[in-house]
């Protein structure tokens, strides 16, 4: 269905060019005054590429939401059956620098309802910092009081956290392994609620529903609880409800032990070790479970450079993800729409550096263009606008309107900010996937967490502070360069492009001077930054 769809824009994209190859050497109204030549064409041709590709993930969208609906009657609700005699549970979790959050996870952990003679819990700490002291604190403190938890410390940080998981599993004695990161608090029922799903001896991951602790604490935070919303309702649900492969996101979610092993293991050669190994389990033969109404809080990022640092990181690794597993899915024997998903997920994040491109030659196609009036607008923008940039809007309004059928209409506020966000962002993160397809290598970049909940917390701490590198004053200088862009749209009577280009400005400057003040006023109540995405400095493979 995609392949139609962008069949069909390319067909319009060829009308458009038909016609303007036809107004140059056919139509006498403007001979003498502009003659085509090499340097326009090889402008307006990767223009009118880079819009038809971005106009093919955008009908993804819109395939999404059809194979959610589509497939209503599948969603995952109650087990089959449940267990007589409750399986043994390890919790794994992984932190690095956490110490403002992990007196929380610990204590959310040792509340979960699950007979203690059949859990252990690990908190596998690769810290460098004060929380090594905390969290070994916290530790011995729920021990004392009878809770089978242990404390694993490692100072070499071999594999990041997909080296301290399988480095856990060494000693773990649960045939289900559950996984929490550090700003996690999951209810106290989640374990009783996933367990039984294992009943079903193909099951080889279950994945729960993420929410947020800190939802209503800035416009920044409003607007990434909308941006993840859609990843947990639409794209996980559309892809399990339509026996697709998905992926476990690293935590808030629970592992068969047998299912890690027949993969392989942890696997440190990718940022997202949670897609990596996801797929080579589920090509293995084993199978997955989304459960929607199951939810599991965490915390938000605060601050715009942490906001772009694990965007980032996420956009690098499923590129990275995408090389190394797309081959194994083509070869497979899976059925040819699970290939054809397959290919849309990992490979989705191409989408930021053909933004970058389609930023740089925008102003110079509409002047080339500004000939061709109103009929190139309507024959081959508006479609591709229609495609590219609206998809975005229904693909959240909808998955807003499944979790809040009461006040989802709200969203319609935010949405015109959401889509500007993810095209500020397109700077980092085409750097991020431009790097992942020429293969260099970077540790793992942490979100720093500050145990914020609702509107409650400080900007008062310090620590994890780092400058926003150049990246900001690129975002800026795009962001004047569309200012620029919308003057010329006015001079010349091209109104209808003007909210389109309107999000670009927004996009650029608002991550832009977020991340410079958040940089360089955090006494403002701006916060502080995490850490950048470096290069790896021993040669340690990304993660």
């Amino acid at each position: 269905m995609n392949l139609c769809f962008a069949l069909m824009l390319f067909a319009n994209a060829q009308k458009g060019l038909i016609h303007y190859f036809k107004s140059q050497f056919m139509d006498k109204t403007f001979k003498g005054l502009y003659s085509p030549n090499g340097f326009d064409l090889a402008l307006l041709i990767p223009y009118f590429i880079v819009m038809v590709i971005l106009a093919g993930y955008g009908m993804h969208r819109y395939a999404l939401v059809y194979m959610y609906y589509r497939n209503r009657k599948n969603r995952t609700t109650e087990p089959p059956a449940k267990f007589e005699d409750l399986p043994r549970v390890t919790i794994q979790l992984p932190i690095y620098n956490e110490q403002f959050v992990v007196d929380r996870l610990v204590e959310s952990i040792c509340k979960i309802d699950y007979p203690k003679d059949r859990l252990d819990i690990q908190v596998l700490d690769d810290s460098t910092d004060e929380t090594v002291k905390v969290a070994q604190a916290v530790v011995d403190r729920y021990a004392a009081l009878g809770h089978p938890i242990t404390y694993i410390h490692r100072t070499n940080r071999e594999g990041f956290k997909a080296g301290a998981l399988q480095n856990g599993l060494e000693t773990a004695r649960g045939e289900l392994i559950a996984i929490f990161d550090a700003d996690f608090v999951p209810p106290e029922d989640w374990l009783m609620r996933v367990v039984h799903h294992f009943t079903d001896s193909k099951i080889g991951m279950v994945q729960t529903r993420w929410t947020h602790l800190n939802r209503n604490y800035s416009f920044l935070t409003e607007v990434e609880a909308i941006l993840l919303d859609g990843h947990f309702v639409l794209e996980h649900g559309g892809r399990s409800r339509s026996q697709v492969f998905f992926n476990f996101n690293g935590t808030a979610g629970m592992w068969r032990l047998q299912a890690i092993a027949d993969a392989g293991g942890w696997e440190h050669d990718t940022l997202t070790e949670d897609t990596d190994l996801s797929y080579r389990a589920q090509l293995a033969g084993w199978k997955f479970k989304y459960l929607q109404d199951v939810e599991c809080p965490a915390e938000l990022p605060i601050e715009m450079t942490a906001f772009k640092t694990q965007q980032a990181r996420w956009a690098k690794g499923l590129i990275q993800t995408g090389k190394k597993i797309l081959p194994k899915v083509f070869k497979s024997k899976a059925p040819f729409r699970v290939k054809v998903e397959a290919f849309y997920h990992l490979s989705a994040n191409l989408s930021y550096p053909l933004m970058i491109v389609l930023s740089t030659l925008l102003m110079p196609a509409m002047i080339i263009r500004s000939f061709g009036g109103w009929f190139q607008m309507l024959v081959i923008d508006l479609p591709l606008f229609l495609a590219s940039t609206c998809s975005i809007s229904s693909f959240y309004l909808v998955a807003q309107r499944e979790l809040r059928p009461k006040t989802w209409w709200r969203t319609f506020l935010y949405l015109p900010f959401v889509m500007a966000t993810g095209i500020g962002i397109a700077v980092r993160n085409a750097q991020a996937v431009m790097e992942a397809i020429v293969g260099k290598k970077s540790e793992f970049a942490r979100t720093p967490k500050f145990s914020i909940e609702g509107k409650q917390g400080t900007f008062a701490k310090k620590s994890y502070k780092n400058k926003a590198g150049w990246m900001p004053y690129a975002e800026v200088l795009l962001g004047l360069y569309f200012s620029l862009t919308i003057v010329y749209a006015i001079w010349n009577e091209n109104y209808a492009t003007v909210p389109f280009l309107l999000l670009f400005v927004w996009g650029y400057l608002y991550t832009g001077c977020m991340s410079l003040g958040q940089s360089y006023f955090a006494r403002l109540r701006f916060g502080v930054n995490a850490p950048e995405m470096r290069p790896a400095t021993s040669g340690a493979p990304g993660f």
